[in-house]
């Protein structure tokens, strides 16, 4: 599922199935969601039925018809082409999914208590059911974890081979069909049934069987039908003109004239850039639930952010060891590392590690010491180690000095001087305000000073913020961090705004009133406590570590659970919304060329003066009409590339972006038609097929 492994374009295991499939598109139910070539599809067979009977008759200008005819079918191919390409790389992937599936054995358990287990197809299970799977074992089904804890291979649907811890009771809980236990045990409550499991879902989306039109794609079909509507009336009308001249024009003229007109260009890629945006996604690890979705990712105003793994490294390092006065650096240091050498948490390592590299302090091995280990808890907030009779705790500074004072009640010891009590909360007070957390360290109920815990803000992520506020995109970071320490990690990270202490209806609330003023929102998130928030948002990714809560709450599920994913998401949602309005400029503007081409020569018998309109210098009428033809059949094909990898994104402003877009692809679609059916005309005339 990961990009390097996604099918290449040019990759033949693609482009042949899609040549067979451009044929089977011709299914008038199938051509019929593409308003623009249905048409072009009812006048190819219209012409059809008529070079028949030319022929059976014997008319004249068979073979300028023959050429029409068969350019009109290779016009319709080609739009039908292009959307099976952008299929084909969906249906690739598909195709690595189903071979994850298999008819595996589950272990049902019976009874409520598990004492007794059956066994039975894993096609069978129903949504309720509890599962037991064990190292080596296939999970059946969806499912979350209700008990146990294991290490699962989901290289099957992320692509990476590291395995993942799914445990109960936490964010981790969640666990797909098809994925592997390697190691322990865990019973699994079975939430999706059988046809209906995650791999199911993305199987169809990958393939584009669930791809519903976006609002914006619907709105563009409606203008296109609307237009072509307009050309129709206007060609129907040309008889009449014609007549008055003492003169006619072949019906097989008329058709070549209507499909120059009409938008055949975008029409025919329409289809293909929304199934590639989708596709992107995919190729990214992300899924995306809907069209709408990703469309919508273009759009977006506010990014909300969660600090810990997105802009910040996740895990808090020690920084520096502040002691109170009367108390070295180095004897402060001694008693954090002693604190920390049985605490396996990232912050506790980096404690140790801190100890002996800026002060030489080598770790201790605790077993030889005799000491027992004090594990930090909700209640205490604090851990530590008592060893030779002597007590030493970090934790929170308050925490830290109610147990001092406890400690001092309980034993009738010397309570701590007001001044260190004093001096450790300012020197707490001045981490925080610097965006550190302080972990306060006591020695038998005297206070030794504070440790600095430092948010290490990711590498880039000040620029990356700054590339988003060009983009007219406002960042919001989301923490549960007190303000102080929330503000001074905002301004290093170059954010725009934040919310602390933040809780579930803090979210929900800051989502609903930034839509309140008409923007969209975006924001990612894992455990139940994000589902509000993700259902409300307007893009709302979910990582697949999650619970199945959150999963269900998103419109997109990023399944390498990465949250700096959010603003690739954005960039790749504004990249089809370029690529749809570029490629629709470009459409538009290169059907005013093709008008120079075929009106002069349709009317030049009856009007002589329209030669002067001759721009191109074309050989003749029947090589102008020819040529248009061709053009506006092979620039479908030219253009496929294009619609399937996008339209680079840069980050510019709107007024910019709208002045790059006309110069390139309005100025472009003008000169490019006129080149290219300059050099057509040359061909056909140079071949004698004109």
């Amino acid at each position: 599922m990961n990009q390097s492994k996604s099918a290449s374009m040019l990759d033949a295991r693609i482009l042949v199935p899609a040549a067979g499939d451009a044929f089977r598109k011709l299914n008038p139910k199938s051509l019929a969601r593409n308003p623009v070539m249905f048409v072009v599809a009812a006048v190819s067979l219209l012409t059809t039925v008529l070079l028949v009977k030319d022929i059976v008759t014997g008319a004249e200008n068979v073979g300028f018809s023959l050429q029409i005819v068969l350019w009109l079918w290779f016009t319709v191919l080609f739009a039908n082409f292009a959307e099976a390409v952008a299929e084909g790389r969906g249906k690739a992937q598909a195709d690595s999914l189903r071979r994850t599936r298999s008819e595996t054995e589950a272990r049902r358990l019976v009874d409520a208590e598990g004492l007794e287990v059956e066994s039975v197809p894993g096609t069978s299970l129903k949504v309720g059911d509890i599962v037991l799977v064990s190292a080596g074992e296939i999970i059946p089904s969806d499912g979350e974890v209700i008990e146990g804890v294991a290490s699962v291979n989901e290289a099957a649907i992320t692509g990476e081979s590291a395995p993942v811890i799914r445990e109960s009771g936490g964010d981790r809980s969640a666990v797909t069909g098809g994925t592997q236990v390697l190691s322990d045990w865990i019973k699994v409550r079975i939430t999706a049934a059988a046809g209906s499991t995650f791999i199911d879902k993305m199987i169809a989306l990958v393939e584009g069987a669930e791809r519903q039109k976006t609002p914006n794609e619907i709105a563009l079909n409606i203008l296109l039908a609307g237009m072509t509507l307009i050309f129709v009336l206007a060609v129907v009308t040309i008889p009449s003109f014609a007549a008055y001249s003492g003169g006619m024009v072949p019906v097989i003229v008329l058709v070549a004239l209507f499909v120059t007109l009409i938008p055949t260009t975008i029409g025919a890629l329409l289809s293909a850039i929304g199934i590639a945006g989708m596709d992107r996604l995919v190729r990214f690890n992300v899924l995306a639930m809907s069209g709408r979705a990703v469309e919508a990712a273009g759009d977006v105003d506010t990014l909300l952010l969660d600090k810990t793994g997105t802009i910040t490294l996740g895990n808090r390092q020690a920084s520096e060891f502040r002691p109170v006065r009367g108390v070295t650096e180095w004897d402060l240091a001694d008693a954090a590392q002693l604190a920390s050498l049985a605490d396996e948490t990232p912050e506790g390592r980096s404690i140790v590690v801190l100890a002996k590299e800026r002060y030489g302090i080598r770790a201790r091995d605790m077993a030889s010491l005799n000491a027992t280990f004090v594990p930090f808890t909700a209640q205490t907030r604090m851990s530590g180690v008592d060893v030779d009779g002597t007590s030493i705790r970090k934790g929170a500074v308050d925490a830290v000095l109610k147990h001092v004072e406890l400690a001092t009640v309980a034993t009738g010891s010397t309570r701590a001087s007001a001044e260190s009590v004093r001096e450790l909360k300012d020197i707490s007070d001045e981490i925080a305000r610097a965006g550190g957390t302080p972990l306060a360290v006591v020695k038998d109920g005297r206070l030794l000073g504070v440790i600095h815990l430092k948010d290490i803000v990711k590498g880039g992520i000040r620029e990356r913020f700054s590339e988003l506020r060009r983009m007219g995109i406002r960042t919001v970071m989301i923490t549960g961090d007190n303000p102080m320490t929330a503000a001074a990690i905002a301004a290093e990270a170059g954010v725009d705004d934040f919310l602390a202490q933040a809780t579930p209806e803090n979210k929900l609330a800051l989502i609903r009133e930034e839509q309140a003023k008409g923007k969209l929102v975006a924001m990612c998130g894992d455990g139940t406590n994000d589902a509000p928030a993700l259902a409300q948002a307007d893009v709302g990714v979910a990582m697949n570590t999650g619970t199945v809560a959150a999963r269900e709450a998103g419109n997109m599920v990023d399944l390498d659970s990465d949250p700096t994913k959010l603003i690739e998401i954005v960039e790749i949602g504004k990249q089809l919304l370029m690529t749809r309005g570029a490629l629709t400029t470009f459409s538009i503007a290169n059907d005013i060329a093709k008008y120079f081409a075929i009106i002069p020569a349709m009317f030049l018998v009856f009007y002589p003066q329209l030669g002067a309109l001759n721009l191109m210098g074309l050989a003749s009428p029947q090589s102008a009409i020819l040529s248009a033809i061709i053009f506006n059949a092979l620039i479908i094909v030219a253009l496929i590339p294009l619609s399937l990898k996008g339209v680079r994104y840069r980050a510019i402003g709107a007024g910019s972006l709208l002045s790059r877009n006309l110069l390139i692809y309005g100025l472009g679609g003008i000169l490019v038609p006129f080149a290219g059916i300059k050099l057509i005309d040359m061909a056909i005339t140079a071949a004698g097929l004109a």
